[in-house]
């Protein structure tokens, strides 16, 4: 019914950026918030940031990660900025989506690998 695609994943040297954008197609009446989270190897799958009502981010990128969305295309676009090599992880979109009168489902896109190294 819904699909995320997320892109601008990539390689790149700490201190550097990257900006992660996600799009929503499919059956859209409306969203409520679209998120990011990551996940490293050997980690749980943690949230970076959301859009929802005030945005939240985790503690180990407050100041350096920026979420912004664009409601009119439907995306989430993600600016990391003094990338760090534990930044290193699959991202993932994730979108809280009403899909009709009542009914809403909570959808994941396929991720996108961020690699912060020398």
């Amino acid at each position: 019914q819904v699909q995320l695609a997320e892109s601008g994943g990539g390689v790149v040297q700490p201190g550097g950026s990257l900006r992660l954008s996600c799009v929503a197609s499919g059956r859209i009446r409306s969203i409520n918030a679209m998120d990011w989270y990551r996940q490293a190897p050997g980690k749980e799958r943690e949230l970076v940031a959301s859009s929802g009502g005030s945005q939240r981010y985790a503690d180990s990128v407050q100041g350096r990660f920026t979420i912004s969305r664009d409601n009119a295309k439907n995306t989430v676009y993600l600016q990391m900025n003094s990338l760090k090599p534990e930044d290193t992880a699959v991202y993932y979109c994730a979108a809280d989506v009403k899909t009709g009168v009542v009914s809403r489902g909570y959808y994941w896109g396929q991720g996108t690998q961020v690699t912060v190294s020398s």
